[in-house]
C-alpha cells in the first residue's frame, strides 16, 4: 500500500474543500488527491513541509511555501490538538476523524486558521456541522 506526505493542516482544507483555490491546476490536484485519500484511505505520513497537496499550488516556490511560517504554525496547532507529531504515519480516515472530533466538532478550528484567507468558507462550515 501507497502512503503520503501530508501537511496536518491540510486534514482541515480537505473537509471543507468546494472546488475554489488559487489556481485551475491547484484546484484540480486538490479535488484528485481528496478522491484518491476517500477512495484508498491510505496511510499518510504528517509533514510540517511540502505534501502531495502543496505540489501544485502557485505559492510553493522551490518546493518552500510563500507562507512557511503561518502554514507552519497552522500544522503544528493541528498536532498539538490532535496528539500527533510531525513524522507520524496515521491511516488517513483515523486522521480524518481526529481531526474532525479534537478541532472542528470542538469549535476550535479558528484558533487554528482562523487568519487564512479561506477561513470564510470553513468557518461558515464548521459551525453548521
Amino acid at each position: 500500500m501507497s502512503s503520503y506526505k501530508l501537511r496536518p493542516h491540510h486534514g482541515l482544507c480537505t473537509a471543507f474543500f468546494e472546488g475554489k483555490g488559487y489556481s485551475g491546476d491547484f484546484v484540480r490536484n486538490m479535488a484528485d488527491v481528496i478522491e484518491m485519500l476517500e477512495t484508498d484511505d491510505p496511510e499518510i505520513i504528517l509533514t510540517v513541509g511540502e505534501d502531495i497537496i502543496c505540489a501544485n499550488c502557485p505559492n510553493n516556490r522551490t518546493h518552500i511555501c510563500e507562507s512557511s511560517d503561518k502554514v507552519a504554525r497552522y500544522d503544528n496547532a493541528v498536532l498539538e490538538m490532535c496528539g500527533l507529531s510531525a513524522g507520524d504515519i496515521v491511516r488517513r480516515s483515523d486522521f480524518r476523524d481526529t481531526v474532525f472530533h479534537r478541532i472542528i466538532s470542538a469549535g476550535r478550528l479558528s484558533e487554528v486558521c482562523g487568519d487564512c484567507q479561506w477561513f470564510y468558507i470553513c468557518g461558515e462550515k464548521s459551525y453548521s456541522r
